[in-house]
Formats: C-alpha cells, sequence, structure tokens
C-alpha cells in the first residue's frame, strides 16, 4: 500500500502538517527536536570519553 512515497506524496503530506501546526509551531517543534538531537549527541560523546578515561586509568595501573 505504502511501498513508495515520491515528491507530490510529500508536498501532500507537508502541505497537510503546515495546515495542521502552522507554520510558527512548526518551526518550534523543529527547532525542538534539533535541540533534542543536540542533547543526545552530546550525552554519547560524554559517555565515550570517560570509556576513555577509565581505559587510560587502567593502563597506568
Amino acid at each position: 500500500m505504502f511501498t513508495k512515497l515520491g515528491v507530490p506524496e510529500l508536498l501532500i503530506i507537508l502541505v497537510i502538517v503546515v495546515l495542521l501546526f502552522g507554520p510558527g509551531r512548526l518551526g518550534k517543534i523543529a527547532g525542538e527536536l534539533g535541540t533534542g538531537i543536540r542533547n543526545f549527541r552530546d550525552g554519547l560523546n560524554e559517555i565515550k570519553e570517560d570509556d576513555e578515561q577509565n581505559e587510560d586509568e587502567e593502563k597506568k595501573e
């Protein structure tokens, strides 16, 4: 049923989303999504740095 989504279908979906939420609300949602993704990446980097520090400490001992 939903095997292919081409450009016309994506444009129709975009128009429906803009009509439902409005351009202002849509921008706010996109901004919040971007902030969430950025925070997720920062968290992954912190975990990676902690793992590297632990490995370095284990090698020194």
